[in-house]
């Protein structure tokens, strides 16, 4: 197995200027994770149902047998989450960016519609809610692209953006430079700023996620247990960027799931959060794919330097 590279030092005590647009101070971005209907399921031919992410612990029940339970918590979600959600963003004008996984959207062309008509992007989320590092290279690339032809029939647009179910595998990046169609993959947590990575002989940007402001949280061993705990953290996130970007701006991305943040009390919290954050002047809310486009734009690539030519003998 060959040994990837880890880099320790990213940017250091010298980051890049950001100059996000309006001169802001932080980028604010909102990443509503849409996997319902996507994860394991018996129904599904699966040896077992999903057992992480919701209200409750999972793996109760024998292998190859459905939790009904279990599979109505992932239901919540799609049925009535994840329109809570939209129109929270909706309502407040903010621009969103969806971690989808297209048989979820397969299984609910209403919010397939509903992302096409509100101009939401797509960083796909794989084809369905399955670990890629669980796949072989042969099935990851597969899934890649069904889920690119899924989504340019459910939502009329080819995902730009890949986001993996908990990490990429060893081959993940490559498989997406070698498809060729994306701008960039959320498959990091180690910044707070894109940066560009060299990948089978191309420059592929990546612009890296978080886990710590994400309703995953309020998943069993809970974190956060009420709406205002959710909004505190999110509050003392924000304050520290926005004051930190007056020098050095940075990227705030929250991470959200329509079955976790979709119910009452927690979406009163984010809703609370978002009007906070409305509050302040420079602030630029928006999509993942701004990001990545900007970045691109003022923060291009620099050039592989080729290889000194093998000495004569």
């Amino acid at each position: 197995m060959k040994t990837q590279v880890r880099d320790f030092v990213g940017y250091g005590q010298t980051p890049p200027h950001a100059h996000w647009p309006g001169d802001a101070r932080i980028a604010l971005q909102f990443a509503i994770n849409y996997e319902e209907g996507a994860e394991c399921s018996v129904a599904d031919g699966d040896p077992r149902n999903e057992v992480g992410l919701a209200e409750a612990v999972g793996g109760r029940l024998p292998p190859g047998q459905r939790d009904l339970a279990f599979e109505s918590l992932y239901e919540y979600g799609s049925r009535v989450g994840i329109w809570r959600l939209l129109d929270l963003f909706r309502q407040r004008s903010i621009p969103v960016t969806m971690f989808g996984c297209a048989l979820a959207f397969e299984r609910n062309p209403s919010v397939a519609a509903a992302v096409r008509d509100a101009g939401y992007d797509v960083c796909c989320h794989g084809w369905r809610w399955i670990e890629p590092f669980r796949l072989s290279e042969a099935e990851e690339r597969d899934h890649i692209a069904r889920a690119v032809q899924s989504f340019e029939r459910t939502t009329g647009q080819r995902p730009l953006g890949w986001y993996s179910r908990f990490g990429p595998s060893e081959h993940t990046r490559r498989l997406l430079v070698e498809e060729g169609g994306f701008l960039y993959d959320a498959d990091a947590y180690n910044d707070e700023l894109p940066y560009w990575t060299t990948v089978a002989g191309r420059q592929h940007l990546v612009v890296p996620y978080s886990m710590d402001a994400n309703d995953a949280k309020f998943a069993p061993p809970a974190t956060f247990a009420t709406g205002e705990d959710f909004f505190l953290y999110l509050k003392e996130t924000f304050d520290m960027l926005y004051a930190e970007g007056e020098t050095a701006p940075r990227i705030m991305s929250v991470g959200l799931h329509p079955r976790m943040s979709g119910r009452p009390a927690r979406a009163l919290g984010l809703a609370r959060f978002v009007d906070y954050a409305r509050g302040h002047g420079r602030v630029w809310f928006c999509r993942r794919i701004d990001i990545a486009r900007h970045w691109h734009a003022q923060h291009p690539a620099s050039p592989i330097p080729s290889s000194p030519p093998s000495p004569t003998v």
